[in-house]
């Protein structure tokens, strides 16, 4: 494996409507708001949202490389995250909880498929 650098990089800007970013990665542009409950117009999804969002779409995408690449048949992976926050302090999470299902895979080949991407 390589050991260059691979930077990635998001704008995110104010929009002058309280509680309403603008993102753009790339060519993508999207808005993310702060929850309703804080203050935000919670129209669009969260900053909380986004952040687990990117989570288990890294750990599909890499079940799913890692089955092409070892042969394993894979037809579909899900995965399901739960972030836990304090309504106190929601800058951090307590518990993040992240459940995969797998179709194709037998058992084993599941298993090891999801420990490759506990070990990233």
């Amino acid at each position: 494996m390589s050991d260059e650098v691979l930077l990635t990089k998001v704008r995110s800007s104010t929009s002058g409507v309280p509680g309403h970013s603008l993102n753009q990665a790339r060519n993508h542009l999207f808005v993310i708001d702060e929850p309703a409950h804080g203050g935000g117009p919670g129209e669009e999804i969260t900053p909380a949202e986004a952040f687990l969002a990117g989570i288990s779409a890294c750990g599909v995408l890499l079940v799913e490389r890692r089955a092409h690449e070892s042969g394993v048949a894979l037809r579909r992976a899900d995965a399901w995250i739960e972030g836990v926050r304090l309504h106190s302090d929601t800058s951090w999470f307590t518990r993040i909880d992240l459940r995969f299902r797998l179709s194709g895979p037998r058992q084993e080949e599941a298993e090891a498929l999801v420990a490759h991407y506990q070990e990233r």
